[in-house]
């Protein structure tokens, strides 16, 4: 009776723990399963970041590398028309691509004039600044940076001046020709080229 009731009770104490072990694998482990509601929001999160979504826009600089041909690759500005001018392959419209779509384009231009097949890598140099006025203690140009909300804009313009409206804001994208107000209530993205204005409040 007493080697059945400590047998059993050994075999209760192996079960716990092989049950903790599981229990603190799963905790460790960052894998999250992708049709799970978690793993899709991380995966989620995860495109929403990748710099390969990243639109490129006027005043971005990109970085081309044209392996085997120095000639064509280095540093280059995607001017106020979109363009971008890149030797050996010429004017290329890159606004509104992502860096995979310009290497797709800048490929295409080279292939078969000079080059066989080249292979072209694009990353992103520099972003485009973006712009704050208004009631902000250092209005001005700043370097925009992925991720930024125009929370952190005022941050970097020195904070609100005390006749500030704090719940308001008015952004004028880059290209075009009117503002659009957006409530702080929520954090609101910044993109390059932004024009951020912040109202003066009346109460």
């Amino acid at each position: 009776m007493c080697r059945c009731v400590g047998g059993r009770a050994l075999r209760f104490v192996f079960c716990l723990l092989a049950l903790v072990s599981v229990v603190g694998l799963a905790g460790c482990n960052d894998y999250a399963d992708p049709s799970s509601a978690v793993g899709m929001q991380l995966a989620s999160a995860t495109t929403t970041m990748a710099p390969r979504t990243y639109v490129l826009r006027p005043n971005d600089q990109v970085r081309v590398q044209v392996y085997n041909e120095q000639n064509a690759s280095g540093v280059y500005v995607v001017d106020g028309g979109g363009m971008v001018s890149i030797p050996l392959a010429g004017r290329i419209h890159a606004a509104g691509l992502t860096t995979a779509g310009l290497e797709r384009a800048i490929t295409r231009h080279l292939n078969g004039s000079i080059l066989t097949d080249p292979h072209v890598n694009v990353q992103v140099a520099t972003y485009g600044p973006f712009f704050i006025r208004g009631e902000v203690k250092q209005p001005g140009q700043f370097p925009y940076a992925p991720g930024m909300t125009i929370g952190d804009a005022v941050a970097l313009a020195g904070g609100y001046t005390y006749r500030a409206d704090e719940t308001t804001a008015y952004v004028r994208p880059s290209g075009a020709g009117a503002e659009v107000a957006r409530s702080l209530r929520t954090d609101v993205p910044v993109s390059p080229g932004d024009n951020i204005r912040i109202p003066e409040s009346y109460f």
